[in-house]
C-alpha cells in the first residue's frame, strides 16, 4: 500500500497590493497650479463635459462621481492602461511618431520656449519648483537658434532707419 498524498506548497503567488494609487496629491506647491488653457482647448473640454452627461445619465446610479474630468463609462479614473492605450491611438491617428505620455511634456515645454515664453512663466505652467526642469525639459531647437542669429543680425549690423522692426 502506496503513502497517502500529501499535496505541498512549495510556492504561491504573492497577494496584491496596491502599491501605487490612482492619484496622489503633487509632489510641491508648485503642482498646485492653475493652468493657461487656449480657447479651442476650453471649447473640447465644454463638448467632453456635454457627453459626459449623456454618459452619467445612461449609468444612472452606477455613476461614481469622483471628480475626475476623464474617466470610464460609470465616472470612475481612468486605467493607466487604458490612458496609455488612448495616448497610442491618437498618435497614430495624429501620423507623428510614437512617444510616451511623459515625452509631451518636453514637446510642451519646447514649445512654450519657441513661443519665448519666460523660464519662470514655463516653470509655473508645467508646475516645477526649480528652473532646472526647464533646462531638463526644454530643448533648444534649430528655429530658437535661427531667431537668435536673426535678432543679432538686427542689433548689430541694421542702420537705426532701417526697415526692419524686429525687437530685442
Amino acid at each position: 500500500m502506496s503513502a497517502p498524498l500529501r499535496p505541498q506548497v512549495r510556492r504561491s503567488l504573492p497577494s496584491r497590493v496596491l502599491s501605487r494609487p490612482d492619484f496622489d496629491t503633487t509632489k510641491s506647491r508648485a503642482g498646485r497650479r492653475v493652468v493657461p488653457l487656449p480657447e479651442a482647448v476650453l471649447d473640447l473640454l465644454r463638448d467632453h463635459a456635454k457627453a459626459q452627461a449623456v454618459q452619467r445619465r445612461m449609468a444612472a446610479q452606477l455613476w461614481v462621481d469622483e471628480g475626475w474630468i476623464f474617466t470610464d463609462e460609470i465616472g470612475r479614473a481612468l486605467n493607466p492602461r487604458t490612458d496609455w492605450d488612448h495616448w497610442k491611438k491618437l498618435l497614430r491617428a495624429a501620423g507623428v511618431r510614437d512617444g510616451r505620455l511623459h515625452d509631451a511634456r518636453h514637446t510642451a515645454a519646447t514649445v512654450l520656449l519657441l513661443l519665448g515664453v519666460h523660464e519662470r512663466t514655463i516653470m509655473s505652467v508645467l508646475g516645477w519648483s526649480t528652473t532646472a526642469m526647464v533646462s531638463r525639459y526644454a530643448h533648444v531647437v534649430a528655429p530658437i537658434h535661427s531667431d537668435v542669429a536673426s535678432r543679432l543680425d538686427v542689433l548689430l549690423w541694421s542702420s537705426p532707419n532701417s526697415a526692419n522692426t524686429n525687437e530685442i
